[in-house]
C-alpha cells in the first residue's frame, strides 16, 4: 500500500509543479489554488507512504522521479527544450534510484 500512497504522492507533486509553471502563464488565481492543494496532497500521501517505505528510499523515489517527470511534462505540455545534459541527469536519478533499492 505504501507504494500505491508514493505513486500518488508524486502524481500529484507533478501536477502541482505544472500548475506553477501556469501561474506564470495564466492571470487566474485558480492555478495557485491547484498548487497549494496539489502539494498539500502530495506531502500528506507521501506521509502515509512512510509508514512501509523507509524515508531516504521514499524521499529519493518522490523527488527523483518527481523531478524526471516533470521535465517531461515540460517537454510535452509547455515545448520546453531538453539538451543532453538535462538527459543525463535524468538518467542518472534512475540509476541512483535503482542502487538504493538493491
Amino acid at each position: 500500500m505504501g507504494f500505491l500512497y508514493l505513486a500518488g504522492a508524486i502524481t500529484a507533486e507533478v501536477f502541482g509543479s505544472s500548475m506553477m509553471k501556469l501561474t506564470t502563464i495564466v492571470k487566474s488565481k485558480k492555478p495557485i489554488l491547484m498548487f497549494i492543494i496539489s502539494y498539500a496532497i502530495a506531502f500528506y500521501l507521501l506521509s502515509l507512504a512512510l509508514f512501509t517505505i523507509p524515508l531516504s528510499f521514499a524521499y529519493a523515489v518522490w523527488s527523483g522521479v518527481g523531478t524526471a517527470l516533470t521535465a517531461i511534462v515540460g517537454v510535452l505540455i509547455f515545448k520546453e527544450k531538453i539538451n543532453v545534459q538535462t538527459a543525463i541527469g535524468i538518467m542518472l536519478i534512475i540509476i541512483g534510484l535503482v542502487f538504493m533499492r538493491l
